[in-house]
């Protein structure tokens, strides 16, 4: 069954928005707000992942899995996917809101020619180019932002260092942007994190500091860079394995045979652990 939930809001600036929640044709939870679509689509592993579709104007009933293609990352259960959807529908209120425009543009770029810019506010354009984009600030607004994280040419990139930009222009961004850009800093420059908030980042707070943290632990550990399933073996998955992960020549690389039910990469890799997992030698059939 279709529900349609409208938000609201006290400010003519902000318009209304209709938020539409259902079940696609193969029985996946799916909502649309505007032009955006999104589905709660299970893992093999039995969890969820949040996918996202665009401009699907037929009926959510009708919806079926392949309509949608991009991965916005885990979502935990439903009640996380109905938090994440309303977060969405917030941001893009707030987004009209903020008077973004678009402008053509043949700028040069480090990305390349510009194909059209998005100007946020005075001295801050967003270019968009054939293969990336990013952020260009003029002179007095690029002073604003953090020294560890500044630029010298002005040009931040979509991809990380966008959130440079987010935290040293907050009002020009949406509570999600804001939310996404300090997850971002988080994870790719704690040390500008730290600095900018005056506290130190604990365990499970930032990828990059967790990820220092598993190769000083495992430095001298088997740890798996490659995998297969094995059809020698049934049930069983092929690896092979590096000290702390290493690569390169003269690397030493040992074979193990992990249950396949047993192995599960994480994050940073899978530690082989040489007292239960059995080396792997060409005569193992």
């Amino acid at each position: 069954m279709n529900t349609t939930v409208s938000i609201t809001s006290a400010s003519p600036s902000r318009p209304l928005l209709v938020v539409e929640f259902g079940r696609s044709a193969d029985g996946l939870l799916v909502a649309r707000v505007g032009d955006t679509a999104f589905a709660m689509v299970p893992t093999r592993q039995g969890q969820y992942f949040l996918a996202t579709g665009w401009r699907l104007s037929r009926p959510l009933d009708t919806w079926r899995r392949g309509d949608f293609y991009g991965h916005s990352g885990d979502v935990a259960d439903e009640t996380a996917f109905r938090a994440l959807v309303a977060e969405n529908a917030e941001h893009q209120r707030e987004r009209a809101a903020l008077g973004r425009r678009e402008v053509g543009s043949r700028a040069g770029t480090p990305w390349g020619v510009s194909q059209g810019a998005t100007i946020y506010g005075e001295g801050v354009l967003c270019h968009s180019t054939a293969g990336h984009g990013g952020f260009k600030l003029a002179p007095e607004q690029n002073a604003r932002v953090h020294k560890q994280l500044r630029s010298s040419s002005g040009f931040y990139e979509e991809d990380a260092e966008w959130a440079a930009v987010a935290q040293a222009l907050p009002e020009l961004f949406t509570a999600y942007e804001r939310r996404l850009s300090d997850e971002t800093l988080r994870n790719h420059c704690p040390d500008a994190w730290e600095a900018i908030h005056g506290r130190s980042l604990q365990p499970g707070e930032s990828r990059e500091r967790d990820r220092l943290l598993f190769e000083r632990q495992h430095a001298a550990d088997w740890i798996v860079i490659s995998a297969v399933s094995s059809d020698r073996v049934p049930g069983f998955v092929e690896t092979t394995a590096t000290p702390g992960a290493k690569r390169g020549q003269g690397v030493e690389r040992r074979g193990f045979l992990i249950p396949s039910a047993e192995y599960e990469p994480g994050l940073f890799g899978f530690v082989v652990d040489p007292a239960r997992h059995q080396v792997l030698t060409a005569g193992d059939d």
